[in-house]
């Protein structure tokens, strides 16, 4: 009798923010990010250089949980989420944590989107969600062997996950999502007339 089993598992993390740290107020956040957003000029003159929709505070801040302490809070809400997540993927970590590498603010306005990209150098990579409008876009998650499917058929439109090109994850305010920083994801055109606001970060190898 045949035997098929599934390889090379990839996993993703869903979780509520508050299953692990203290709580975060998602209405002070929100105003966070805004005045941050408002207050970083380097941030503002990075977006407009390199033609990025909206605000990012990637490539000018980097001490958020310097400046906001609900950034600090966040930081150890996130610190305990990815140690579970690095136990289910049953890392060898020869006793060093994984460690915070970065964290930055997403301010993504209506037309916005984020191109395909992966985040080298980091071990897993996440995001936790401010504000998703109703109609914004999802998270795109795509196959890592995608590059090497050839001359493979498409996938039946009820495929089970497993098996897609592709998966579209729509979090919930409040929701914290985490994945091997090799997964190429992208943030589709936000359909929404108000802003998509999210806090992306990497962590990697201490």
């Amino acid at each position: 009798m045949a035997q098929i089993s599934s390889l090379f598992v990839t996993r993703l993390y869903h979780a509520p923010l508050s299953d692990h740290g203290p709580a975060i107020d998602a209405e002070e956040m929100e105003s966070s990010c805004y005045a941050i957003a408002e207050d970083d000029e380097a941030g503002q003159g990075w977006c407009e250089e390199n033609g990025y929709p909206g605000y990012t505070s990637y490539a000018s801040l980097t001490d958020l949980p310097w400046r906001f302490p609900i950034f600090a809070d966040l930081v150890k809400s996130l610190d305990a989420h990815v140690a579970a997540f690095a136990e289910d993927l049953e890392f060898d970590l020869d006793g060093r944590a994984l460690e915070l590498e970065d964290l930055w603010i997403n301010i993504l306005p209506e037309g916005g989107s984020h191109a395909s990209h992966i985040h080298p150098h980091s071990v897993i990579s996440g995001t936790t969600y401010v504000s998703m409008p109703g109609g914004t876009s999802a998270l795109k998650l795509e196959d890592p062997r995608h590059a090497m499917m050839m001359a493979a058929p498409a996938r039946r439109k009820t495929a089970r996950d497993e098996l897609r090109q592709f998966i579209y994850v729509t979090p919930a305010v409040g929701d914290v999502l985490l994945w091997e920083s090799w997964l190429r994801h992208e943030v589709p055109m936000n359909m929404s007339e108000d802003d998509r606001i999210s806090v992306s970060f990497n962590y990697r190898w201490a």
